[in-house]
């Protein structure tokens, strides 16, 4: 099974080796990564059935929602190998380190798909936020590959920890950390890396969380045990792109 690297915490002249789907807490380590570890949730299709990560169309916007029930994520097996530890930057200026896309060819990414910027995220009325291929135009960027916020042309690299490319977002998307396993060719979401913005997200959105999810609290509450992987266009009645 791959797994991301351990992280070391620094504590009283003291190194402590901690796995990432065994911690549930905010962790900067000695480096200054920015990491939060949630439950392990095992990625499915609508019928409860494990997705196989060797059944991914590739350059495909698809959907899961995590670390929360009502927190949408963008997964993408791009098709080749990502970059790897590829050094990113909160708007507050806290580095971390992204190490890169899982599965056999190390192609596999996900991100939070709550933008950066001003919080716009797929419904199930409407996106203004997805993955541009490689061989398409975007307004937001010279070149596809590229995940793209129609709302106000933010653009970032997918394949490089989501940094930000273009328009108006100061930092990267928060990165959704997968575990795959390569016994079984099935995928996790374990710990979300990078600055996300849920916070923000569950106090300006009260009404439509409870159109969607019966109400912030419920909303709030973290995914267990399994979460289902569906494509965008499945998941939404309109994407909206430039």
């Amino acid at each position: 099974m791959e797994r991301r690297n351990f992280i070391k915490l620094l504590g009283a002249g003291a190194a402590v080796a901690v796995s990432p789907s065994m911690i549930n807490t905010t962790l900067r380590a000695d480096d200054g990564t920015l990491f939060e570890a949630y439950e392990k949730v095992k990625l499915v299709d609508g019928l409860g059935k494990p997705i196989k990560a060797s059944s991914l169309k590739k350059e495909v916007s698809y959907v899961f929602n995590y670390p929360h029930v009502g927190t949408p994520c963008l997964l993408i097996d791009m098709g080749a190998p990502t970059e790897k530890n590829v050094n990113l930057k909160s708007e507050q200026g806290e580095s971390y380190i992204w190490k890169g896309g899982v599965g056999a060819n190390s192609s596999i990414v996900a991100y939070s798909a709550i933008c950066s910027h001003q919080l716009t995220h797929p419904t199930k009325n409407d996106s203004f936020i997805k993955y541009v291929p490689k061989n398409e135009k975007t307004m937001a960027y010279q070149n596809g590959g590229v995940i793209v916020c129609s709302s106000h042309l933010s653009a970032f690299d997918a394949g490089a920890g989501c940094k930000n490319l273009s328009g108006e977002a100061k930092q990267p998307l928060a990165s959704i950390v997968l575990e795959h396993d390569s016994a079984t060719d099935e995928l996790y979401a374990v710990a979300v890396l990078g600055s996300d913005k849920f916070q923000d997200y569950f106090k300006s959105f009260k009404d439509e969380l409870k159109e969607f999810y019966g109400g912030k609290r419920k909303a709030k509450k973290n995914i267990k045990d399994t979460t289902q992987l569906v494509e965008l266009t499945e998941y939404t009645k309109e994407v909206i792109a430039y």
